[in-house]
């Protein structure tokens, strides 16, 4: 069994704004240690598999920054997506490029879909977590995902059902349902069962299985797979810069959808495994407090500040240029570059992406 990893990386990172840019989103950006995020997830995987089994699919607008970050890296193993189609026609992808890169057959390959952007705390258990999983999915025809503990009542997630409360860390079982984002009320309600946990977006499985999932539950995406693999036959071992070109025109035609909601949630083959370490989505400034060490007041601060009788918020200087000074501030964002500012209530902080929104709409695509 060939074993690889999947990590996917083509996210514009909206919400990081304005330190993270359309060439510089949150993957490349050092948010929960001095290293890129990037850099952690790759450091993370090695110790089980070997780097040269380790792909990246980014789009082509990010391909070169993220070879220039992983230098190790095999750089034809950052495979640019000609259009951003979402994570299953990624996915799809990914499966199509590796079987005709290794040329055994589907049900020899197995694949960890990995994220590039994501906090997890202990890479040991991590290792053993995903160890377990795959051994599972390769010996298994099953979709296994990874599901995380909640810590507490969250409604920017999504949560998975399984029918074991409290389970032991790296217990499998199986999916009962995908549950979307829910309120508060009902976030606590699951937590309170023992029945539910985090959706991590980390998935399991041979290819074979995964391929067989998309035939069945997925048509758009798999009755255009055999022109996608002769788009890209032969052409998987090569450096390429940007997208594979005669996959561009069959590419384009896959549907805008996710992985969730077009296999995970339709799919009765789906297992879940308990996750034996801490993680966290680093979706948005207000999540840093949760990784990033806190002064006594209880700020996470990075970059040149000066703070009086202010409480609870995050400060990131990246300027070199200025200072930034808070009186009197509690609960809010202050994120500064050379060329932008960023001020809002942390419980905003979801909802930096307007800001995006409203600069793209004013034409100021140069500060984006």
């Amino acid at each position: 069994m060939i074993r690889t990893a999947v990590i996917m990386a083509g996210g514009s990172g909206e919400r990081f704004w304005p330190l993270s840019r359309r060439n510089r989103p949150k993957q490349l950006l050092a948010l929960t240690s001095d290293k890129l995020m990037i850099v952690e997830a790759i450091e993370r995987i090695v110790p089980l598999i070997p780097i040269e089994h380790i792909y990246i699919f980014t789009s082509e607008i990010l391909q070169n920054p993220i070879r220039k970050a992983l230098p190790n890296l095999p750089p034809e193993n950052v495979v640019a997506e000609p259009f951003k189609r979402n994570t299953a026609p990624c996915l799809a992808y990914a499966a199509v490029f590796l079987t005709d890169k290794y040329g055994v057959s589907e049900s020899e390959i197995s694949m960890a879909i990995l994220t590039a952007d994501h906090f997890i705390s202990t890479s040991s258990q991590f290792i053993q977590t995903v160890d377990n999983a795959l051994k599972y999915a390769e010996s298994n025809s099953k979709l296994v995902t990874i599901g995380i503990p909640p810590v507490r009542p969250e409604t920017g997630y999504g949560y998975i059902e399984i029918d074991t409360p409290n389970a032991e860390p790296n217990l499998i079982c199986p999916a009962i349902t995908f549950r979307e984002k829910p309120n508060k009320e009902t976030a606590s309600q699951f937590i309170k069962s023992g029945n539910f946990l985090w959706n991590s977006g980390m998935f399991f499985w041979r290819i074979d299985t995964f391929l067989k999932s998309i035939k069945q539950n997925l048509t758009s995406v798999d009755d255009k797979l055999e022109g996608l693999k002769l788009a890209i036959h032969n052409k998987t071992t090569i450096v390429c810069d940007g997208a594979i070109p005669d996959a561009k025109s069959v590419f384009e035609q896959f549907p805008d959808i996710s992985i969730d909601y077009g296999i995970m949630e339709k799919a009765d083959n789906v297992a879940v495994i308990r996750a034996g370490f801490l993680w966290d989505d680093v979706g948005s400034w207000d999540s840093l407090d949760r990784m990033q060490p806190l002064d006594e007041a209880g700020n996470v601060i990075n970059g040149k500040s000066v703070l009086v009788d202010t409480h609870n918020s995050t400060i990131i200087n990246s300027s070199d240029k200025q200072v930034v000074a808070l009186i009197g501030a509690d609960d809010i964002v202050v994120v500064v570059t050379d060329d932008a500012i960023l001020v809002c209530p942390k419980d905003k902080a979801q909802n930096v992406r307007q800001a995006v929104l409203a600069l793209r709409e004013l034409g100021e695509e140069n500060y984006l």
